[in-house]
């Protein structure tokens, strides 16, 4: 009664939809064949890819990190260590820990070199990864890191000019690795798996901050603290061999990748633009508040970051009087939950996208008011409702980890809004992220100087005023689908 009547008793006045009905079912079908189903996640190549990228985080962190943590070690605070009246064990100590006598100023220049390194390659490096080889410009950068590291404790030996230099040379290296593999996921990442598959990977960073402040110390005690540099260089030599052996710039030339998760990967992303034949729409860039969203995110996020990794072995010292070996392994749980918070949100934001529970939008100022709030509200309940030592440590813990909600949200929004583009956003964003962590981290230590009393009242109080103001900012002004000067239109004005 209500069935579709057959083609042979259409009225004369239909054939025509009938002949358009038959030319289209052959398409339909093949459209129908050619559609690739999705690969398992987690048995995919993607996920391998993601997971060394991980490991290889993990190292760049710790060659990173590892000199702050040495250097109690490498400095003799009552001065010369050759002295002729020395026993022989504490000779043997001296072979085994070389001793220096770097006043704290020189200490200081030291410790912030790597930083300068990091910060002049941001830009170029972010514009270049759009242009050249991704699997060259990690691998290289990775190995030459590594290098570096296996070479400090002879550059220590030669003078504090020696590694002054090999700092900043490893900062080049470092900022090169870890600017330029945002554009991997341009090309590996399908949209619904973008939050898993770049957590995964970026978390490394801060698994490895937890590894080199809970095994430096044991290192050092056992070995000497110029096996912490040989250790952790050549485990990141190891994995720079493995990067060149297995990374590939782009899915379809890999020979280990299946056939269907190539499909799959590649008709995911066959819309997408790039952007090696265009030219920067740098003033469309400038004028949009999208990107200025993220510029802002990116600047309260590492103003927060920087105050809670910098300045917890203070807080902890000053409030809790714990000895060395309690302050390490309090000031190391933060980036343990922080790594676990951060691949969580990955999950959560493909699981949102993927059920169609939240658009994209939502879920990215989602997570960018957890990242911001939750780490400035964390900070404030430290100052009063800390009625014991455990409240204080479950606050301090929460307070420098809840950052990491930040992954799946302004530390990936570039990828929505411009991904043809998005190795030079990244490096401009980032730069502007460092501007806030260089002012923070000295905005701090002048004000814990000037009034200890009520420093950390005032800390806390301007990183909550910042995160606020910046956050309304991003609810506001951001956005998560590609900008029109991102769509590679010819119309729009380019430098």
């Amino acid at each position: 009664m209500f069935g579709i009547p057959c083609r042979a008793s259409l009225p004369s006045g239909d054939q025509t939809l009938q002949s358009e009905e038959e030319k289209l079912e052959p398409i339909m079908q093949m459209d129908n064949q050619i559609t690739p189903k999705k690969v398992q996640s987690f048995c995919s190549f993607r996920y391998g890819l993601s997971l060394l990228l991980h490991l290889c985080n993990v190292a760049l962190m710790a060659q990173n990190m590892c000199l702050n943590l040495t250097m109690v070690i490498m400095v003799n605070s009552t001065g010369p260590h050759s002295l002729p009246n020395t026993s022989t064990e504490e000779h043997l100590e001296n072979i085994k820990n070389p001793v220096y006598n770097w006043s704290p100023k020189i200490q200081g220049i030291i410790f912030s070199s790597i930083f300068y390194g990091v910060l002049i390659t941001q830009i170029p490096v972010g514009y270049l990864s759009e242009k050249y080889s991704i699997k060259k410009m990690i691998g290289f950068s990775l190995f030459l890191s590594s290098l570096l590291s296996l070479l400090m404790p002879m550059a220590a030996e030669g003078g504090a000019a020696f590694l002054l230099a090999c700092r900043v040379a490893q900062g080049v290296a470092q900022g090169s690795a870890l600017i330029s593999q945002h554009m991997i996921w341009v090309k590996w990442a399908p949209p619904l798996e973008r939050g898993r598959l770049t957590t995964l990977s970026l978390s490394g960073n801060l698994l490895g901050s937890f590894i080199v402040l809970l095994v430096t110390g044991f290192i050092c005690q056992s070995l000497g603290w110029p096996m912490v540099f040989y250790i952790f260089g050549a485990c990141g030599c190891a994995l720079s061999l493995l990067w060149f052996v297995l990374f590939y710039d782009d899915p379809k030339d890999h020979p280990c990748i299946s056939i269907s998760e190539k499909e799959y990967i590649l008709s995911c992303l066959n819309q997408q633009v790039s952007s090696s034949t265009q030219s920067l729409p740098i003033k469309a860039m400038i004028k949009s508040l999208p990107f200025w969203a993220i510029a802002f995110g990116s600047f309260a996020f590492h103003w927060t970051n920087t105050i809670m990794v910098l300045y917890t072995p203070t807080f902890i010292k000053a409030k809790l009087h714990v000895n060395i070996k309690e302050n390490g392994l309090l000031s190391a749980l933060p980036y343990l939950f922080a790594w676990s918070f951060g691949i969580l949100v990955g999950h959560l934001t493909d699981f949102f996208l993927s059920r169609n529970i939240l658009r994209l939008i939502t879920i990215r100022k989602l997570f960018n008011t957890l990242g911001l709030l939750l780490p400035a509200f964390f900070s404030l309940c430290l100052l009063y409702l800390s009625s014991s030592i455990y409240s204080m440590i479950i606050f301090l813990i929460l307070a420098s980890s809840t950052g990491s909600f930040c992954m799946g949200g302004v530390l990936i929004n570039g990828l929505d809004i411009a991904p043809s583009f998005y190795g030079f956003l990244k490096g401009v964003t980032a730069v502007i992220g460092m501007i806030g962590r260089l002012i923070s981290s000295t905005l701090c230590g002048v004000i814990l100087n000037q009034d200890p009393e009520s420093a950390w009242f005032k800390i806390f109080i301007l990183m909550a005023v910042i995160d606020v103001l910046c956050l309304l900012f991003c609810l506001v002004f951001g956005k998560a689908d590609i900008q029109d000067w991102a769509k590679g239109n010819q119309e729009h004005t380019r430098l």
